[in-house]
């Protein structure tokens, strides 16, 4: 196998996971452990990652917490330092943590831009640099940056979290060409609508809506697959959403508008 279709195995290392104290996070983690995958979890409530530390007992692998915030830059370059002392070398990191903040762009709140860019974005920075600096030293290593299919195009309510993970996929397809030379594949994860508290306050429908356990499957699946970047699912979804990439802009906003109900919103 190249060096660009490198695959990280359970005997290698570790896996860093960001954002693994609930959702899509949290069921990566439990899956891969179940795999055998020592894991080395990272979000801000320690509580929580001991909690999933608990359930984690009986699997094959296990689940150790490193709680952090990952707006710490400072912080997550320990973290990192901490797991390759104590869990053996980085193999994988899932840069995962994100947060979804709705915004009505006639009553947007800078804040909610402002945390978002500092979570998301920042946040997948500060875990994925210091993970990269470990792995090119050793020549190899694999890295998953999620993002969205929010970042494709503007979607309602998304400005603040669609602007990130737009700023996501960019990174991950311009690291990619560095990353490749050092023998450390680069791959971006683009969810659809996944079943997570944050979705469930999506003021329209949600097509093609997946639980948290299908989204972690997909992923794992993905990250076994040579040669593949985007990691994208579920399938129908993404096919539509990336045809109305192609579509002449008058059109892409007049459909969005009708079949999220946007065409009859007030502006109130």
């Amino acid at each position: 196998m190249s060096r660009k279709n490198y695959r990280a195995r359970p005997e290698e290392g570790s896996v860093w996971i960001t954002g693994a104290s609930s959702g899509i996070g949290r069921a990566v983690a439990l899956k891969l452990a179940d795999m055998g995958w020592q894991i080395a979890a990272t979000a801000r409530s320690q509580s929580a990652l001991l909690d999933l530390e608990q359930e984690s007992g009986a699997l094959r692998g296990r689940i150790r917490a490193f709680a952090g915030d990952v707006t710490d830059t400072a912080h997550m370059r320990s973290i990192c330092r901490a797991i390759e002392a104590e869990l053996g070398p980085l193999a994988l990191l899932v840069a995962n943590a994100g947060i979804y903040l709705p915004q009505d762009g006639l009553n947007a709140d800078p804040e909610a831009f402002r945390t978002s860019i500092d979570v998301n974005l920042m946040g997948t920075v500060n875990a994925l640099l210091p993970t990269v600096e470990v792995m090119k030293a050793r020549g190899r290593g694999q890295v998953a940056v999620v993002s969205s299919v929010a970042g494709y195009r503007g979607l309602p309510t998304s400005a603040a979290y669609g602007a990130t993970k737009a700023g996501l996929i960019n990174l991950a397809e311009s690291m990619k060409f560095d990353l490749d030379r050092a023998g450390i594949t680069l791959q971006v994860v683009n969810p659809g609508f996944v079943d997570t508290p944050a979705t469930r306050s999506n003021p329209f429908d949600m097509p093609h809506l997946i639980s948290v356990e299908d989204a972690a499957a997909q992923i794992v699946k993905g990250l076994d697959r040579p040669g593949t970047f985007e990691i994208a699912f579920p399938r129908a979804f993404v096919r539509q959403l990336k045809l109305l990439r192609l579509l002449p802009d008058r059109l892409y906003f007049r459909l969005v508008a009708r079949s999220t109900g946007w065409d009859k919103k007030s502006a109130g």
